[in-house]
């Protein structure tokens, strides 16, 4: 079977987009081909720095032939046309038609002609330069006189050749005939750009494969990864280092060569009193270098391993100092900066945050810290965590981001504050929090186990999403710039993996609130200063300090603020300030009831990873005050367990039997079966009626005593006793009895079933 190959050759593509770019390559070209009816064994695309290459094997020479149907006229049409119809059709005579019949328009004819296939060497002539001039690279360029033309090819960099040939492996393979943007395709490529600048004629995947071997470049980038790891781990042992592995890098490095040489610098030891992550992250940012550890220990070595894209006639000695000058430089600066750091205190920095504005809409950054550090400090209880240590950690927690490291370095925020901190002598909690209160950052992240960092983990990523909801930016699609999801999926982890009961509905409602107030309070100026002068004066009485009356996010410095203000202050003003906050109450319930819904949501994602069932947690998620998301959690894995077991099975149909006759019925009757049954009208009819009012009654107690002690086990043993009953009312009773009191309540006692089983789940909610 014959094989494409196809290398776009131009004059650099950028690591970040080489593997995307190989992908998109081999997806349109496959699709293209198979939109057309030309279906392939296999196919297989390659990146380097300066190519791109795809291999299609096992295509026809031609495509198959393609019925295709062309209805003519009526039959009885004049024969004008007939004859028209004829020609184009092809068809010599009117035998050699069919006759179809439409129900509406009487009989028509019919010419079914056979397309012969077309030569797939045509078809890639055809795809291939539109799929070239479509290419969605992330940034484009023109280049060259032609640049000025309309339409003139956009690539990465300038494309400077194309390869494209089309055969069986047993013959000379044919070149696909096209020409784009000035450039024909051909059957010559260029080795290493200077080990072996020379020109390459190549045919076939396995002769180009093997000469661009011979000219310096391995056209597969994980073999180029491999040959780096291997030959640094060999270096590194040889000089009894360990290598500290980084994929991220290693898929960077590989894209930066096409024939990886891997060397060897070192430098000076002196260097090591910076922190590893520091040296880390300067060696890795500026020079894309690997670090290396002494051999058997945690502690890093003065030496770095770098990969070079040539093999130097001096082994590469040149290539190595210069890389050395190079971080002895970078690292240099590393240190004056955590020297610098080292000198002023991190609380010492806190008003330069008031000058950095986090959103135009919720305010600086100081704005925000505090309005985080309430919230760790109110939070602080529910996880277990001393309330002070979690306000004190909120406040120092972003105060790094002002310093030298941070900000030559912004990926080592949290880590270099948590070093200041603790050589400014912060509690070990403290130290912590501010490290890990970013975290999780990802499905794979670990999260904080600390109860004050887990405090200020939550009231950060609370305050957030509390913020974005109320201004009406929340996630769309596949935008997500203020990384919401992330976050949503945070506390979603946080809350479940550490076991913590927490109504977020309560702490949504107060940060969006005050959100809220100050939206209302900004544009409310006929009594914005009334207000404003009176919660001075309430605020004096509170010892709240640092307060600034052109800040209204202090008022909510604590979130029992307006309550205390409205029992203390007596004069006429207040009823202007509690007509406010309620006003801002009321605009925040619908937001944060629509938050809620993005934390289920996130927590389906999060369950769904798990094994769970997207539907139970829907059951779940349908009965009314559901905001602990780690009770929901536990309620979901009882239900699953439970819809396991034959009777939850029989239970659920059971269910679903007496749901669709209520519906039916409350339809049919106009009216709504929601009332309590009739125990005594029940006692009087059949044994199996009155069995199920009794099952009814004990198991609705027992399942909503369990819930209450959080026995949801206990709840679903209690419905458990409930399939015996149901199945044998359905046996031997008839809901529609001639007696209306008796349809009435028997029907009552459906929704009894129903009323039951809403004490653990809205069983409608669940499919099967």
């Amino acid at each position: 079977m014959p094989d494409l190959l196809l290398e776009l050759r131009s004059e650099e593509i950028p690591a970040r987009m080489q593997r995307r770019a190989a992908e998109d390559l081999k997806k349109r070209v496959t699709d293209a081909l198979v939109e057309r009816g030309f279906l392939y064994e296999g196919a297989k695309a390659f990146s380097t720095p300066r190519r791109l290459a795809l291999h299609v094997a096992g295509l026809p020479a031609r495509g198959e032939a393609v019925p295709e149907e062309r209805r003519g006229p009526r039959v009885g049409a004049p024969e004008a046309a007939i004859q028209g119809f004829l020609k184009g059709a092809g068809l010599a005579r009117l035998e050699d038609a069919q006759t179809i019949t439409d129900p509406k328009k009487g009989e028509f004819y019919l010419a079914v002609i056979e397309r012969p296939g077309r030569a797939t060497l045509d078809v890639l002539a055809e795809l291939l330069p539109e799929i070239i001039k479509t290419f969605p690279w992330p940034k484009s360029m023109r280049w060259g006189a032609a640049s000025a033309e309309l339409g003139a090819l956009r690539w990465v960099r300038p494309l400077q050749s194309i390869v494209a040939t089309f055969g069986p492996e047993t013959e000379t393979p044919e070149v696909v005939p096209f020409t784009v943007g000035g450039i024909p395709a051909g059957t010559v490529t260029y080795g290493h750009r200077f080990l072996a600048p020379e020109p390459i004629e190549v045919r076939r995947f396995d002769d180009y494969i093997q000469a661009l071997e011979r000219a310096k470049v391995i056209l597969d980038p994980d073999r180029r990864k491999d040959v780096i790891l291997h030959d640094a781990r060999d270096l590194a042992f040889a000089r009894g280092l360990d290598l500290v592995e980084d994929e991220g890098l290693l898929d960077e490095v590989a894209g930066l060569v096409e024939w990886p040489v891997v060397l060897l610098g070192s430098f000076d030891e002196a260097f090591l009193d910076i922190p590893a992550e520091a040296i880390r992250a300067t060696i890795r940012a500026n020079q894309k270098c690997f670090v290396l550890r002494k051999g058997g220990s945690e502690d890093l070595a003065p030496a770095f391993i770098l990969v070079s894209n040539l093999v130097a006639s001096d082994g590469g000695q040149a290539i190595t100092a210069g890389n050395e000058r190079v971080v002895r430089a970078r690292l240099s600066d590393a240190k004056f900066f955590w020297e610098t750091d080292k000198a002023i205190r991190l609380e010492d920095r806190l008003p330069k945050l008031d000058s950095i504005v986090f959103h135009e809409q919720l305010g600086t950054q100081g704005q925000r810290i505090a309005r985080i550090a309430a919230l760790a400090q109110e939070l602080a209880p529910l996880v277990g965590a001393d309330p002070a240590l979690a306000e004190r950690a909120a406040r120092l927690a972003k105060a790094d981001l002002v310093t030298e490291m941070v900000g030559e370095f912004p990926e080592l925020q949290g880590l270099m504050g948590r070093k200041y901190a603790a050589l400014q002598g912060q509690p070990e909690s403290v130290c912590a929090a501010i490290e890990e209160h970013y975290k999780p950052v990802g499905p794979s992240d670990r999260v904080p186990t600390d109860p004050v960092a887990i405090a200020v983990a939550l009231a950060d990523k609370l305050d957030t999403l509390s913020g974005f909801w109320s201004i009406d930016e929340k996630p769309t699609g596949s935008k997500d710039p203020f990384a919401l999801r992330r976050a949503a999926l945070g506390i979603v982890r946080l809350l479940v993996e550490q076991r913590l009961n927490i109504p977020l509905m309560s702490v949504l409602l107060a940060e969006m609130s005050a959100f809220e107030f100050k939206k209302i309070a900004k544009f409310e100026s006929s009594i914005t200063k009334e207000i404003l002068s009176l919660t001075r004066q309430s605020l004096e009485r509170f010892d709240l300090e640092n307060f600034d009356i052109k800040d209204i996010n202090t008022i909510m410095k604590r979130r029992n603020v307006s309550k205390n203000f409205l029992s203390a202050a007596k004069d006429s003003s207040a009823d202007v300030f509690e007509e406010l906050w309620a006003k801002g109450v009321e605009f925040a319930v619908p937001k944060a009831g629509d938050l809620l819904g993005f934390f289920a949501d996130r927590l389906k994602v999060y369950l769904r990873d798990q094994g769970a069932r997207h539907d139970l947690i829907d059951a779940v998620f349908a009965l009314p005050g559901q905001d602990d998301l780690l009770m929901v959690v536990r309620r979901v894995e009882a239900l699953g367990k439970f819809l396991d077991t034959e009777d939850g099975k029989n239970l659920l149909a059971g269910y679903k039997r007496a749901a669709n006759i209520l519906r039916i019925e409350e339809k049919k009757d106009g009216r709504a079966y929601d009332a309590a049954p009739d125990a005594a009208l029940a006692a009087a009819g059949k044994p199996a009626e009155r069995a199920l009012a009794e099952a009814l009654a004990k198991a609705r107690e027992t399942a909503s005593a369990s819930v209450a002690r959080e026995d949801f086990a206990g709840a679903m043993q209690a419905l458990s006793t409930l399939r015996a009953p149901v199945d044998a009312f359905f046996q031997d009773v008839t809901v529609n009895a001639l007696d209306p009191k008796l349809r009435a309540n028997r029907l009552l006692l459906l929704n009894a079933l129903r009323a039951a089983t809403r004490e653990v789940a809205e069983f409608s909610k669940i499919e099967g």
